[in-house]
């Protein structure tokens, strides 16, 4: 049996509070709410889902605080398939949280980091040998930014590709975008950081999500569009975390970045026909399906 891929996801852990409605509110309005439901969340776990899901040996580093919340979370992790022995349980911080507004196939979202600000340097350095052991290292912008500095720093000593999804959006010193082999924001986050950035930085490691669009990366020097698939859409919550997590999934499995980035399409694809961020997220199985009624390929 072909080994899997190990890939080590450093990131957020919430609990995801969500209500839909046929109205998005307006500031210091109150309108009635459909459905509320809660699910499993934070842009870490999600991905952590998504990368399992396809067949990825997963290794979860986070925190969540000592609450139902929190052991709830832990224990769904488990039940993926995930590796939680790393995971920090805080005695000062709740668990994270993130309020959904969902309506009209678009959301807003309210991030409440909660445990995850413990997510800190010192919590990276204990667990450094979990980290050189992975085939990979996936993380974003839901922990504390000194810790995405650290993990930066840490880059030149460890001999291990780093993922960055930049999300959600916060200035980057220059340094560290320049540490990490790749970036995927959203086309608002990247036009965010060209105008931050003010230079050119190494385009091969841009990856830009554009929903409809497809995703953009470089090629040969070039910018190449891999185009997204036609799907009915039901809730775009989690669908960049499910691209992200089945894109380090494919690169650690050694993929081109243009493969990898069929198979992340077709994941987030897959993704947004259901509800909630975790839930719809599919499987090697149905992303392997998908592919080939789409005419296209997963290897």
């Amino acid at each position: 049996m072909t080994k899997k891929p190990k890939v080590t996801v450093i990131g957020s852990i919430n609990m995801d509070l969500t209500v839909q409605t046929t109205i998005m509110p307006k500031q210091g309005e109150t309108v009635l709410g459909d459905n509320f439901a809660t699910y499993p969340g934070g842009k870490g776990a999600n991905q952590a889902v998504a990368a399992a899901r396809l067949g990825a040996d997963v290794q979860m580093l986070g925190a969540v605080g000592n609450d139902v919340f929190g052991k709830d979370l832990v224990h769904h992790l488990q039940n993926e398939g995930i590796d939680t022995s790393a995971i920090a349980r805080s005695e000062k911080e709740a668990t994270g949280t993130a309020t959904i507004i969902l309506s009209n196939q678009d959301n807003r979202i309210i991030v409440a980091a909660g445990a995850n600000k413990e997510v800190t340097p010192s919590y990276i350095q204990d667990h450094l040998d979990l980290i050189q052991e992975s085939d990979i290292i996936l993380t974003q912008l839901e922990i504390p930014l000194e810790t995405i500095t650290y993990l930066s720093e840490l880059k030149k000593d460890l001999d291990v590709p780093m993922i960055l999804n930049p999300a959600p959006y916060q200035p980057l010193p220059a340094s560290v975008i320049d540490a990490f082999d790749y970036l995927t924001p959203n086309e608002t986050e990247a036009e965010l950081f060209k105008k931050e950035l003010q230079e050119d930085r190494s385009e091969d490691k841009w990856i830009t999500t554009r929903g409809s669009e497809g995703v953009t990366i470089y090629k040969d020097g070039e910018l190449v569009t891999v185009p997204s698939y036609d799907v009915t859409v039901e809730d775009t919550t989690g669908a960049g975390d499910t691209f992200s997590g089945a894109l380090a999934t494919k690169l650690a499995e050694g993929y081109s970045i243009e493969q990898a980035v069929q198979t992340a399409n077709a994941a987030a694809a897959l993704s947004i026909m259901k509800k909630g961020a975790q839930s719809g997220m599919p499987d090697q199985a149905s992303v392997e399906q998908f592919l080939r009624e789409q005419g296209g390929s997963s290897t």
